[in-house]
C-alpha cells in the first residue's frame, strides 16, 4: 500500500538580496519587496520524502502556508516527482509566528487524514528558528527525529534515521506516525524532470474548497494521476481557530527595529608581490589575528 508522506515547504525572502526593506514597521518580513525562493532545506525534505516513496511506494503531498504567489514552490514540487499540492492561503495567517504556523499546518495535515510520515526542512533561512517541525510533531501528537542527515532504513511500519547531535550522531528507530525534521547534508535534491515542468508549468490555483477528495486528478498518459488545479485553503476549510492564526494567535511580537549601517573605517592597499604579502602576514601575527 505505501506510506502517506506530507512535506511542509516554504517560500522564502532571498537572504543573499537583502534591502532596507526587508522588514515593515510592525517588525514583520515585507515579502513583496525581496526576491522569493524555494527553502534550500526544504529540498531536501522533498528528496528525503520521494526517495522513501521510491523504496516503500506511497504518495508524496507538499503543503505550503503562504501568499497566492506561493504557488511556485508547489508547482517546483510538481516538476519534481510531488503527487499533489495544496496551498494554504488566507489573510488571516499573515504575521504568523512559529506557533501560529505550526498550527496552521497541524490543522491542514488533520484535515488530509493525517499522514505516516511528515517530513520538514530543518530550519528556513527567514527565521532560522527549526521550531516549526518539532511544534507540529507536538501539536499532532506524532514521534519525531530532528536534525535527520540520513534515512538508514525504512519499511511499511518503522524508519531509522541517523541524526546529528552537537558531540557526534545517534542512531534512531521510530515507528510510524512520525515526523522528520532534514538537514542538507541527507541528500543531493534531484532537478526538475523535463515532462513534468511541461504537464504542470501552466498549473493554477483553485478555488478554496471544503472536500478534499480525488476529483481534481484525472487520468493521464500510462495511466498516471495528474493533478489538475493546485488546492487552495483558508483558515475556514482547515478548520482553524482564527484566533490561533497569524498575527492574533502569534505571542512572539518585535519590539523594535534598528538598521544597522558598517562605515569603513580605514583601509589599506596590498602590494601583491611576496614582500607584501610576507609584511601583510606579519602585520597578522603582530595582532594576534593568526598565530
Amino acid at each position: 500500500m505505501g506510506l502517506r508522506i506530507i512535506v511542509t515547504v516554504k517560500q522564502v525572502p532571498d537572504t543573499h538580496n537583502i534591502s532596507g526593506d526587508a522588514m515593515k514597521p510592525d517588525g514583520t518580513v515585507n515579502r513583496a519587496a525581496l526576491p522569493a525562493i524555494f527553502n534550500p532545506e526544504d529540498l531536501h525534505a522533498l528528496e528525503t520524502a520521494l526517495q522513501l516513496k521510491d523504496r516503500v511506494g506511497g504518495t508524496v503531498t507538499c503543503i505550503t502556508m503562504g501568499p497566492p504567489k506561493a504557488v511556485e514552490v508547489l508547482r517546483d514540487c510538481l516538476f519534481r516527482g510531488a503527487d499533489d499540492v495544496i496551498l494554504i492561503s488566507d489573510r488571516r495567517f499573515a504575521g504568523a509566528d512559529t506557533l501560529a504556523t505550526s498550527y496552521a499546518l497541524k490543522c491542514a495535515v488533520t484535515k488530509m487524514g493525517g499522514a505516516d510520515v511528515v517530513v520538514c526542512g530543518r530550519q528556513a533561512i527567514d527565521g532560522d528558528t527549526a521550531q516549526v517541525g518539532p511544534q507540529m510533531a507536538e501539536k499532532l501528537g506524532m514521534h519525531q527525529i530532528s536534525n535527520v542527515s540520513e534515512v538508514v532504513a525504512v519499511d511499511q511500519a518503522s524508519i531509522t534515521c541517523r541524526r546529528t547531535t552537537e558531540i557526534g550522531h545517534q542512531v534512531v528507530r521510530c515507528p510510524f506516525p512520525v515526523l522528520l525534521t532534514i538537514t542538507p547534508e541527507a541528500n543531493e535534491p534531484r532537478a526538475p524532470r523535463a515532462k513534468r515542468v511541461m504537464a504542470y508549468k501552466d498549473i493554477e490555483p483553485a478555488k478554496p474548497d471544503a472536500s478534499y477528495d480525488e476529483a481534481y486528478l484525472q487520468a493521464g498518459a500510462g495511466g498516471h494521476k495528474h493533478v489538475r488545479a493546485i488546492k487552495v485553503w483558508d483558515v475556514d476549510v482547515i478548520g482553524a481557530d482564527p484566533n490561533g492564526c497569524g498575527f492574533a494567535g502569534s505571542p512572539t511580537k518585535v519590539k523594535g527595529i534598528e538598521s544597522v549601517v558598517l562605515a569603513v573605517g580605514s583601509s589599506k592597499r596590498i602590494d601583491n608581490t611576496s614582500e607584501g604579502i610576507r609584511d601583510l602576514v606579519a602585520e597578522l601575527v603582530k595582532d594576534h589575528i593568526i598565530g
